[in-house]
């Protein structure tokens, strides 16, 4: 079963396409990488599958559900995070966590605050307002932010920018943990290709609003010749020829 299905999406500002035509699968329980420069289109994706942009064409279809005619019986099983998305300043972590375990209508939202602030080292920061959070404990409380109704779908934007290699070895390992355990699917949006290639399964290349390439991580390397990720995405970027 694919728990995303993407045919046709296309995102037109003006004269400016943002996202020209793409066609993409996520199946149930995979972790499948987004990569692509700044502008690539990645974001707008994204925010596309969230349903907070209408596409100009294409259909999204998630867990079932048409997000053009029944989006939020799917919106109710996802989430997003994005270390660049800032919560309400003023209220504290607990009470911007509470507020998302509401909106969710997630029950015992207190003890799933509690599960959460153990597993990502978030209790000395639950009575700290978020805007006197550092950009690295920002980040995590995001990742809690986005796990707060266990969602069957996840959506990470950079989710561990800002953190340190310690802290977002731990994330990345938690969040293994998280996809084996529950059966979430993940579509990860991310610049650190190390990451990718230890936690996706798969890989969509997009490059201007097209996705240009895909594969697993092993299939690209060995199409591109390469050692490692960041150089396929250099060859891509930099418009570099495939090895023969």
């Amino acid at each position: 079963m694919q728990a995303i299905a993407v045919t046709g999406l296309t995102k037109r500002y003006d004269a400016t396409l943002a996202v020209d035509a793409i066609d993409f699968a996520v199946p149930s329980g995979a972790t499948v990488g987004l990569l692509g420069g700044n502008g690539a289109g990645k974001t707008t994706t994204i925010a596309m599958l969230l349903g907070l942009l209408i596409p100009t064409a294409g259909r999204i279809t998630v867990l079932g559900h048409d997000m053009a005619h029944d989006r939020f019986a799917a919106l109710a099983r996802m989430n997003f995070s994005s270390p660049y998305v800032a919560l309400p300043h003023r209220l504290s972590v607990e009470e911007n966590l509470r507020v998302y375990g509401h909106l969710y209508d997630v029950k015992q939202v207190g003890r799933r605050i509690a599960e959460l602030a153990a597993q990502l080292d978030l209790g000395e920061l639950l009575a700290r307002p978020a805007g006197q959070l550092s950009a690295g404990q920002k980040t995590r409380v995001a990742l809690a932010k986005s796990l707060i109704n266990r969602p069957d779908v996840l959506l990470l934007d950079e989710p561990t920018a800002s953190l340190d290699p310690d802290t977002g070895d731990l994330v990345r390992g938690w969040l293994e943990r998280y996809r084996a355990e529950s059966g979430c699917t993940i579509l990860l949006a991310s610049h650190n290709m190390a990451e990718v290639e230890r936690l996706c399964g798969h890989v969509l290349m997009m490059k201007q609003g097209r996705i240009v390439d895909r594969g697993s991580p092993a299939e690209l390397l060995a199409r591109y010749g390469q050692d490692n990720l960041e150089e396929v995405f250099l060859d891509i970027a930099r418009d570099r020829a495939r090895a023969p």
